[in-house]
C-alpha cells in the first residue's frame, strides 16, 4: 500500500523546476481547491508562541463560525489535555489572537463571546488608520502600489511652510489580556483541611466513604495512595458533623465529562467547599438585653400627688412652697 505513495512523491520531485536544495526541506506545493484555511506566516512562524498554541490557532481558524471553542469542548475534540489547551489559549489571548468579551443580553443575562482574529496586528493598524484626517486627493500619477508596499515606502518630506502633522489619536484602549500568561507566578494551592484529632474511628469512616464513591460515580476510581491522602480531609468534614450522604453528594454531583484526574477534583472540592463548624447552644442564644434602671413612683406626703423619686418625700412644688415659707418666716 505504501509503494504507490512513494512513487508519486518521487515523480513529483522530478517535476519540480530549478535545482533542488542539497539539504533542508523541499516543498511540493499543490494548490487547494476546497476545504482549506489560509494561515499567515506571522502565526505559523510566531517566535513567542509555542507549537501547541500555533496548532490550536490553526485548528480554531478551520472551524466554522459558531463552533464552541471552550477548554472542555476542545479537549473533547483533541488529544491534548485541558491543562495544555488552557495554557495555549492563554498564549493566544496574550498575543491578541483570542479575546473573551462579555455581552449583556436584553433579558439581563451576561453572555461570554469568544472572538478569534487571524491577524490582530492588521486589525489594530486598520483602526488607527481609520481615524486619520483625510488629505486632499493628489493629482493622478502612476498606479498606486498595494497597501503593504505603500506602508513600507518612505513618505515625502513635508514642505517647510507647513507644520508637521500631529500623530493621529487612537480611539481604542490597549489590549489587556484577561487571563495571565503561562509564565505569570501562580499562587500555591490551599492545603487540604485537617481534623483537630484524627481518631481511628474518623479515619475508618473517611476511608470507607472514599472507597465507596465508585459505586455512585464510576469515574471516581481512586488508588490506595489517593484515599490515604484524602482521608484526613473527609475526616475534617465528619468532625464538623457533616452527614456522610451530604459529603457523598458534594463529591459526586455534576462531574465534568470527561473526568481525567478524579483525585485532583476531589481534593479541590474537599478544600474549597469545606463547611464551617456547627454553632453551639451558647452561640445560638439571643444576646441579653441591658437592664435599664427605672425610678419608681412615690406619693407626695403633702399634696398626695405621684412623682418619681428613689426615696419617699415631697414633690417639687411642695418642696418649693416649704422653702418659700421658711424664707418668709425668717
Amino acid at each position: 500500500m505504501d509503494t504507490p505513495q512513494n512513487t508519486a512523491l518521487t515523480r513529483a520531485l522530478t517535476e519540480l523546476p530549478g535545482p533542488l536544495p542539497v539539504r533542508g526541506v523541499i516543498h511540493i506545493v499543490i494548490p487547494h481547491t476546497d476545504r482549506f484555511t489560509v494561515v499567515g506566516n506571522h502565526l505559523a512562524q510566531h517566535a513567542g508562541l509555542s507549537t501547541t498554541a500555533v496548532g490550536l490557532a490553526v485548528r480554531i481558524q478551520s472551524l466554522p463560525q459558531g463552533t464552541e471553542i471552550g477548554i472542555k469542548a476542545l479537549a473533547a475534540r483533541l488529544s491534548e489535555g485541558e491543562k495544555l489547551i488552557a495554557a495555549a489559549l492563554r498564549e493566544l489571548e496574550a498575543h491578541g489572537y483570542l479575546r473573551r468579551a462579555r455581552t449583556r443580553l436584553p433579558n439581563g443575562r451576561i453572555l461570554t463571546r469568544t472572538v478569534f482574529c487571524n491577524q490582530p496586528t492588521a486589525l489594530l493598524r486598520n483602526r488607527v488608520g481609520a481615524v486619520r484626517p483625510q488629505r486632499p486627493p493628489a493629482p493622478p500619477q502612476a498606479p498606486a502600489l498595494p497597501d503593504v508596499q505603500q506602508e513600507q515606502a518612505p513618505e515625502a518630506p513635508a514642505p517647510q511652510d507647513q507644520a508637521p502633522e500631529a500623530p493621529a489619536p487612537q480611539d481604542h484602549a490597549p489590549f489587556v489580556a484577561l487571563v495571565p500568561p503561562p509564565t505569570a507566578p501562580r499562587q500555591p494551592p490551599p492545603p487540604l483541611p485537617q481534623p483537630r484529632e484524627l481518631t481511628a474511628e474518623l479515619e475508618r469512616a473517611a476511608t470507607a466513604l472514599l472507597s465507596d464513591l465508585r459505586r455512585h460515580a464510576h469515574q471516581l476510581v481512586l488508588s490506595e495512595n489517593d484515599i490515604r491522602r484524602l482521608a484526613p480531609a473527609v475526616a475534617a468534614w465528619l468532625e464538623r458533623d457533616t452527614h456522610p450522604d451530604t459529603i457523598r453528594h458534594t463529591l459526586t454531583n455534576d462531574l465534568p465529562q470527561p473526568l481525567r484526574h478524579p483525585a485532583k477534583l476531589l481534593k479541590h472540592r474537599l478544600t474549597v467547599l469545606l463547611p464551617p463548624p456547627l454553632p453551639g447552644a451558647d452561640d445560638l442564644a439571643a444576646p441579653a438585653r441591658p437592664r435599664i434602671a427605672v425610678t419608681p413612683f412615690q406619693t407626695c406626703d403633702g399634696c398626695e400627688r405621684a412623682f418619681r423619686s428613689p426615696t419617699p418625700g415631697h414633690c417639687r412644688d411642695c418642696r418649693n412652697a416649704h422653702s418659700t415659707a421658711q424664707a418668709a418666716a425668717a
